[in-house]
């Protein structure tokens, strides 16, 4: 898979070495001269140093062959407007990071669906660690219609009764459990354990629920 990002900065420059170490074929391009030096001594990548926003230089990153293009900088006005640049050489994947989320509507409206906004993503990961602390998100699925979860239960209502009389229901089901360190998919006869960690798929809006069967 070929990714050209856009942008050295610490989004940049932390998502192309992730990419890097799963094998990715990368091309980074950064306008900053210093910070382009300085990104190319750290990068196992090609790093073009120059303006994302021109098409020349684009096409020196063989951009047309990219899988992703992914616009990482802080500059709201440049990233959009290199994602309208990017959409003639018909690259299957455009995502731009947005610092205003007030400017999402804008990418969306040139037809750049993936946006993606670093801060309010950490403000909503830190809100679920005030209010869910007993459950770790492991995946969220569709729209956000449900989520996979990692729980502890430490409910002793339920402590001892089969799966089958807690699980499923119309807002969530338990999909595996946790028993001697290995993962099993729980029988409807299998007895419920305190402490048991066990993985559950939730509908959105039904954690509360979930949470108070499972916890205490």
């Amino acid at each position: 898979m070929y990714v050209v990002i856009m942008g050295g900065g610490r989004v940049g420059l932390a998502l192309a070495n992730l990419l890097i170490d799963n094998g990715e074929d990368i091309t980074l391009i950064e306008s900053d001269e210093t910070l382009c030096a300085e990104v190319a001594a750290e990068l196992d990548a090609l790093v073009i140093c120059g303006n994302g926003t021109n098409s020349k230089l684009l096409e020196e990153s063989n951009i047309e062959d990219a899988d992703f293009f992914i616009a990482t900088t802080g500059n709201d006005e440049a990233n959009l407007l290199s994602c309208i640049l990017v959409r003639k050489y018909d690259v299957p994947n455009i995502i731009a990071r947005v610092s205003n989320p007030d400017h999402e509507e804008a990418f969306k409206a040139v037809g750049i669906d993936h946006v993606i906004s670093p801060e309010t993503a950490a403000a909503a990961q830190l809100q679920k660690l005030v209010t869910r602390p007993n459950a770790a998100e492991l995946m969220t699925l569709g729209e956000g219609d449900a989520e996979i979860l990692d729980m502890t239960i430490t409910n002793d209502k339920i402590v001892g009764k089969r799966f089958k009389e807690i699980s499923p229901t119309k807002d969530y089901i338990i999909i595996s459990s946790y028993q001697n360190g290995k993962l099993v998919i729980p029988q409807p006869d299998n007895t419920i354990s305190r402490g048991e960690k066990v993985t559950v798929l939730v509908k959105r809006g039904s954690f509360k629920k979930l949470a108070k069967k499972l916890g205490k």
